[in-house]
């Protein structure tokens, strides 16, 4: 695999001649002409950008010759975007920006155009990690349940798989370090995998994004974007620990990186413990505990032409898998059954720049190691008279190895207002097991997708469309005796499929913007689904594949209006999909032991919902923030049965203040926030309706000055009033186990 990323390398890496290109500039406020320091002038795609002197000057160098999009933004003003053409020698580009107590728009990272979330014709959420973390998440998987339309299938606190407008597992797929996670995720007691220390923001594709990233991308995608490297010339560190009540949990990581003009270097490192979490009745649902380790580490190069980065990350995972409530107690060590996980995720992301088109290969490598350990040896007595041999540790009952190398090519031409996207991707990946039980067979799977996609500006609208071709091929080996219950027969399947999407994006007005976007997808089954034959501990039953699965296909409709000012920010998002050939699991009736036998089916099924919501800032106190959403979702199968795992309907009110200190630019925060889970009585025939709750919850932060160092704080109550519910999402459920009752959560950041 080194040779192979070596050589993939040299063949992208001309030597390069070029001249030195600067683009400098003053950065004023409009209202008072006077200079504005720390402002962020950006060019997202180089990637490169610096901050303001006090004088409101910047200088960017060894930019190449082209025209890029250059991103202006500072907290307190309207974020500005605008085309523009880099010659060569000396450019001089200045902007006034406008003041605003709207939210700083970002650019979208996730689509390949470097739009701003207002300017992206498909519609995107992005939140900061920052944000999420100010909401007490224990996990990332946990935080991530604060963006509308967005939940999480959980196991307890440590296993979370995210859910997109009523789909999960492979129909969302998950990017970090620009490259696809692939981590076992078809199981439902297999978690999201990925530590929020290194993470800058999360992005949220919402519906069929298969154009973009091919198959497993039907339902959405969760973009982690990583952490991004230091501004050239500049130094720095930090330190963030966290506690958290209710596990009595603790972490901490800490970061440093420091950047040249052309090398860029950083590294970051996190632990964290939760012993068993307690319900609202002050019950510990035993074995929920669970420990991480993670380093993030990244190296770049950047020229004026050229830049390259590779990024490394290392995650092990102790997690416990609660099945009943047994021992209360506060120890960290997991019971049977548990699972140790370890992920590696080598990436490489290289550019290459022309005067009119630039080149983009980035290539991945993960290597997910996945041992789970189950209580299922029956002890025998010892016979008197015999000694007493010393127990011999068990090894894992399941142990499956999963390496995949993928890649994504893209060359992007500039012509005029039309920007073009042409792309190859693949993944090459295999499936091995080590242990005694077999859930899977050892397998490779082969994908390959071609893609043109391209973006028209016009005046006051955006146009954007695509199309692409897929082919997945899978061949699992034969595992097992023939006649006996574990038997799982060879398989060789190959899955292809064309998707198209066209969007729109217009000003309707200068306050209105309107999205229309029609989209189809497509996931071919996953080995999970073809060729299970096994308990699934985690899900507490046991699961049969089907061999004679047909790819799903779904075709959606997208409909969004936004409403913004100065003062009153409002959205209506509306979506129709329906997917051919759904697959999802259904009972038999059976058992195999003591677990139900559940066998995979497929027929049509519909989803629509939508979310809704306002953000008002009213003036003149523009510090007072009100803010509430709505989102809902409703799932059919074609026989007018309801689908499984559909997430309650839930509205969110938030009141916020937010405050500054310009003395000593520090700024601050409260919130109280009310969430309303409503009744989920529509649901499917194996599952139970689950009751309407509240859950309220506060904080506050900021930063305070100490021994003059500014130091971070943040501190939040979830499910402040102690209630005792359980989540329609939750694998517990069945087992009449509930959620996380109140949990207190401490955040400090030191810089250094």
């Amino acid at each position: 695999m080194k040779q192979l990323y070596i050589s993939m390398l040299l063949a992208l890496a001309p030597i390069y001649i070029f001249s030195q290109n600067t683009i400098s500039g003053t950065i004023t406020d409009a209202e008072n002409s006077g200079p504005l320091e720390q402002v962020s002038v950006y060019i997202p795609q180089l990637e490169k950008g610096t901050i303001t002197d006090e004088n409101g000057n910047f200088t960017i160098n060894n930019v190449p010759e082209g025209t890029y999009k250059i991103v202006v933004s500072y907290l307190g003003y309207e974020t500005y975007s605008t085309s523009f053409e880099i010659n060569e020698g000396n450019n001089s580009f200045s902007y006034a920006m406008v003041p605003s107590v709207i939210e700083m728009d970002e650019v979208v990272l996730s689509t390949p155009f470097h739009k701003l979330e207002r300017e992206n014709v498909m519609k995107v959420e992005q939140k900061s990690i920052a944000e999420l973390k100010s909401n007490g998440a224990i996990t990332l998987a946990d935080g991530i349940t604060n963006i509308p339309g967005v939940s999480s299938v959980s196991t307890g606190m440590g296993i979370g798989k995210p859910v997109i407008r009523g789909l999960s597992f492979n129909r969302v797929l998950v990017y970090t370090q620009g490259v696809r996670l692939e981590n076992q995720q078809f199981g439902g007691e297999h978690g999201l995998g990925i530590n929020d220390a290194g993470i800058s923001s999360v992005e949220v594709i919402k519906g069929p994004a298969s154009l973009l990233y091919g198959s497993d991308a039907l339902g959405g995608v969760l973009y982690l974007n990583p952490e991004n490297f230091a501004l050239p010339g500049q130094t720095s560190g930090d330190i963030n620990m966290n506690y958290f009540t209710n596990t009595l949990g603790y972490g901490a990581n800490a970061g440093f990186k420091t950047s040249g003009e052309k090398l860029k270097f950083l590294a970051r490192g996190a632990y964290a413990s939760n012993a068993d979490y307690e319900t609202g009745n002050g019950t510990s649902v035993t074995n929920s505990r669970f420990k991480e380790a993670d380093l993030k580490t990244g190296v770049a190069y950047q020229a004026s032409r050229f830049k390259t980065e590779l990024r490394y990350n290392y995650n092990a995972s102790e997690l416990g898998i609660p099945e009943e409530i047994g021992v209360q107690n506060n120890d960290r060590d997991p019971l049977l059954p548990y699972q140790e996980i370890s992920t590696h995720i080598l990436s490489s992301k290289n550019n290459f720049f022309f005067k009119k088109s630039s080149l983009e290969a980035t290539f991945g490598y993960t290597f997910n190691d996945r041992k789970e350990f189950e209580d299922h040896h029956e002890e025998e007595e010892p016979v008197v008279g015999e000694p007493v041999l010393e127990e011999e540790e068990e090894g894992p009952a399941l142990h499956m190895e999963l390496s995949t190398f993928n890649y994504n090519i893209q060359f992007n031409p500039q012509w005029g207002k039309m920007t073009t996207i042409f792309g190859i991707q693949g993944m090459h990946q295999k499936n091995e097991n080590f242990g005694e039980e077999v859930l899977i067979p050892d397998a490779i799977t082969n994908d390959f997708g071609i893609l043109a996609t391209s973006h028209i500006h016009f005046e006051k609208s955006d146009l954007q469309l695509g199309l692409r071709y897929d082919l997945r091929s899978i061949n699992g080996d034969e595992s097992g005796i023939v006649g006996d219950e574990e038997y799982i027969p060879a398989i060789d399947r190959n899955f292809s499929s064309f998707n198209a999407a066209v969007g729109y994006r217009a000003d309707v007005s200068d306050n209105i913007i309107a999205r229309l976007n029609l989209a189809s997808g497509f996931r071919a089954p996953n080995l999970s689904e073809l060729t299970s034959n096994g308990s699934h501990s985690g899900a507490n039953r046991f699961e049969i594949g089907n061999a004679d699965l047909k790819s799903e296909q779904n075709f959606q409709i997208d409909l969004a209006l936004e409403y913004g000012n100065q003062h009153l920010e409002a959205y209506i998002n509306g979506f129709f999909n329906g997917v051919n050939n759904y697959i999802y699991l259904q009972p038999t009736g059976e058992f195999r032991d003591v677990d139900p036998i559940y066998v995979f089916q497929q027929q049509n099924a519909t989803l629509y919902g939508g979310e809704f919501g306002f953000h008002i800032h009213p003036h003149p106190i523009d510090w007072l923030h009100l803010e509430s959403s709505y989102d809902i979702v409703y799932g059919q199968l074609e026989d007018d049965t309801n689908l499984p795992l559909i997430p309650a309907n839930r509205w969110t009110n938030t009141f916020r203040v937010e405050w500054s200190n310009k003395a000593t630019k520090s700024n601050s925060y409260a919130f109280v926030t009310l969430q309303t889970f409503f009744d989920q009585n529509k649901v499917a025939e194996f599952e139970t309706k689950t009751p309407r709750y509240n859950l309220f919850n506060v904080g506050f932060g900021g930063d305070i000055l100490l021994f003059n160092q500014k130091i971070g704080y943040k501190i939040s109550g979830n499910n402040l009033f102690d209630k005792n519910y359980i989540s329609h999402l939750s694998r517990l459920k069945p087992d009449g186990i509930a959620n996380i009752g109140r949990n207190i959560a401490f955040n400090v950041s030191i810089p250094l």
